[in-house]
């Protein structure tokens, strides 16, 4: 249906394609207007109209699609976007890049809180540091009696220039029990990017699919959105759970139509032509709409790094690899890359569990540590290893193989 005529119309491809530029796009009113600093130039509609959309509202942005058909320029041009639009004191960003080469030209840019992460432990422990820093920031919200992160900035703005008026040093404040507070600084946005998710799911799944879903569904009000890109859109890479929580998708040509309704919930996606031809599905629209997505070259992204890095005076403040230290440790743990012999940091709790229970099994330890299959199943070697529990043989349960008391003398060094 043509919208606005008693009429039904026929798309047909031009026999040339032309391009969509992102210097359009920013050009645009539709994008200079945009009063947000996660305002994303996204492309053009059939009929010509610029497109642009609001991280902010989305709030999580799933992207799909295979080789060649666009997914990675699309990432560039929303970071560029990002880039344009938002001073690091604004918006700050995480990137994992497991392909290494994709978005290691970003890593001189001040928004970035640390750099390219490309390792896989690393990848997994920043996700759980997002995890505690959104766990953080509600707590900062609640101490001002605030519900979102711009009213939080707003209040923190007013206590600012009520102590600059009153010529005191600003550094503390009333709380409503009268009782004095520091002034907390303002909060930045902070976005996720996630270039080739798929890597991340096949290596440790468990360790990065409940950290995902725990930000994907709690961390809008806080200020942090997710960007998660694959070309491998099947049902074990985008679960249901993932998939709930990020109602704003984008589908570039994929191979199969069963591909398309793993990312869209239906079919069409495997009909698009490729290089730039999208189906955008923004969160409240009740369907996807055809989009050609606007196109950014490497020089363009050069420039406009080169242009940002230089507003900067001295060194960006970044997240230092100690701030990540006890993640990586953790999964470390998980992929076996720590010495066999060396016992996880679990391994006491582990095994008073095992003992309480008289079972010693590695779904237990999954459920009631809420920890992975694999660091579970590492865990109960572990503990054979101590003589807590007998060796594996084959379907019959584990036998405990002590009590309590020899737990605890086992952990003051007694044994």
């Amino acid at each position: 249906p043509i919208p606005g005529k008693a009429a039904i119309g026929i798309e047909v491809p031009n026999k040339q394609r032309s391009v969509v530029y992102f210097k359009e796009i920013v050009e645009s009113e539709a994008f200079r207007t945009a009063d947000n600093p996660l305002v994303c130039a996204i492309g053009k509609s059939t009929s010509g109209d610029i497109v642009v959309a609001d991280l902010e509202k989305m709030p999580h942005l799933l992207i799909a699609g295979s080789t060649g058909s666009g997914k990675s320029v699309c990432i560039h041009t929303i970071i560029a976007s990002i880039l344009i639009n938002a001073t690091p004191n604004e918006v700050r960003m995480i990137m994992i890049d497991p392909k290494v080469v994709e978005l290691s030209i970003y890593n001189s840019i001040p928004h970035l809180l640390t750099k390219v992460i490309t390792d896989t432990k690393r990848a997994s422990g920043s996700l759980k540091w997002a995890v505690r820093e959104m766990e953080v920031r509600y707590r900062k919200l609640a101490s001002l009696g605030v519900r979102d992160i711009f009213q939080y900035n707003e209040k923190v703005a007013s206590l600012i220039e009520e102590a600059e008026n009153e010529k005191e040093a600003y550094d503390t404040h009333e709380n409503e029990n009268g009782e004095q507070m520091e002034i907390p600084e303002p909060l930045p946005l902070i976005v996720i990017i996630i270039d080739e998710f798929a890597d991340l799911m096949v290596v440790a799944s468990n360790e990065v699919e409940e950290p995902i879903a725990r930000l994907a569904q709690m961390a809008r009000a806080i200020g942090i959105h997710l960007i998660l890109a694959t070309q491998r859109p099947s049902a074990d890479v985008i679960t249901g759970l993932i998939k709930a929580n990020f109602p704003s998708r984008i589908a570039f040509k994929v191979m199969q139509s069963s591909n398309s309704r793993i990312i869209l919930d239906e079919g069409g996606a495997d009909k698009l032509l490729g290089m730039g031809d999208m189906l955008f599905l923004q969160v409240g629209k009740p369907e996807a709409v055809r989009l050609h997505g606007a196109f950014i070259s490497s020089e363009e992204c050069r420039n406009i790094v080169d242009f940002v890095s230089s507003q900067l005076t001295g060194e960006p403040e970044r997240i230092s690899e100690e701030m990540f230290k006890e993640e990586s440790e953790e999964i470390d743990n998980v992929l076996g890359l720590r010495n066999p012999n060396e016992r996880d940091n679990l391994f006491f709790d582990a095994a008073r569990l095992v003992v309480r229970h008289n079972q010693g099994s590695v779904s237990l330890l999954q459920r009631r540590l809420k920890i992975g299959y694999a660091r579970a199943a590492r865990l109960i070697d572990q503990l054979e290893l101590a003589g807590i529990v007998s060796p594996y043989d084959g379907s019959k349960a584990r036998e405990v193989l002590v009590d309590e008391m020899y737990i605890e003398d086992m952990e003051s060094g007694e044994i």
